[in-house]
């Protein structure tokens, strides 16, 4: 088994293309559509409605980048065990050897390995690719809380559907690690009640990130870039990737424009 066994080769590059600027054109609407429900709660207060905007802009973009990492520990899980079913019992020799004994034997260990190689990727994204400034540690925790509800309820609907593999597992570590972050050993009920209040207030966040990503990964089907042979989840996850792409793109370009703004202000005033 290689990765192109779970690759639609007929998805060239023309065809990634689209499946790009379709993302892209989804990710703009989305945007629009943040700023139009922070003008309509702000009213008339220009400063409001470009801090209310830009806060929930970011929690949005650190949702995508939350449930790609998070995508990312799922799908790992279902090609690990897709190629253990398939080699089990086969003669191998070297790295699959390992790699069966350890999935065979160690499994509970090896998701524990995967789902903090996920938290790894998340905070490599987040810091190195695209940094988020203006988001406070609470509300970073919240959405990456958020972020795993997010993958719990996709894999749930892939349960529902017929997808082949089995989710409980990957299912039971992110309820762990959710109930986790409600419940600790030294949390008060008021600790528990703002943890709650803080979810229910990016509840809208999360409802878009479901419905941008469950149309994004319906065309990408309808149109073949994505093959259902594969499993579903790594049609999730390739959306996932092209909407992490887009989200690059846009935070950077967003900072180079507003860069550019604040050095031609900085320059008229010196000309005064």
């Amino acid at each position: 088994m290689t990765i192109k066994d779970y690759m639609n080769p007929d998805f060239t590059i023309v065809k990634q293309l689209i499946f790009l600027t379709i993302t892209a054109l989804a990710v703009f609407l989305s945007v629009y559509l943040i700023y139009g429900l922070s003008r309509l709660k702000s009213g008339k207060k220009t400063n409001c409605v470009n801090e209310r905007y830009q806060n929930l802009l970011l929690r949005f973009f650190e949702l995508i980048i939350s449930a790609t990492s998070v995508m990312s520990f799922a799908c790992a899980y279902v090609v690990c065990n897709h190629v253990y079913a398939l080699c089990q019992g086969a003669t191998t020799s070297g790295v699959m050897r390992a790699f069966l004994k350890i999935w065979g034997d160690w499994k509970d260990f090896a998701l524990l390995f995967l789902i903090c190689l996920t938290c790894v990727i998340n905070t490599i994204l987040d810091k190195m690719l695209i940094p988020l400034k203006g988001l406070d540690r609470d509300q970073i925790a919240v959405i990456r809380m958020l972020g795993m509800f997010y993958a719990i309820i996709i894999l749930l609907f892939l349960n529902v559907i017929g997808d082949e593999s089995e989710y409980g597992p990957v299912m039971m570590y992110y309820l762990g690690l959710m109930v986790g972050r409600f419940v600790y050993f030294d949390a008060s009920f008021v600790d528990f009640l703002k943890a709650m209040k803080n979810m229910l207030l990016n509840l809208p966040i999360l409802a878009l990130g479901l419905t941008v990503s469950g149309s994004l990964t319906f065309i990408g089907f309808s149109l073949g870039y994505f093959l259902e042979q594969n499993y579903y989840i790594m049609g999730v996850f390739y959306t996932h990737l092209f909407l992490l792409v887009v989200v690059f793109l846009f935070y950077h370009v967003q900072r180079l424009i507003f860069r550019k703004e604040a050095e031609d202000e900085h320059d008229d005033e010196f000309d005064i």
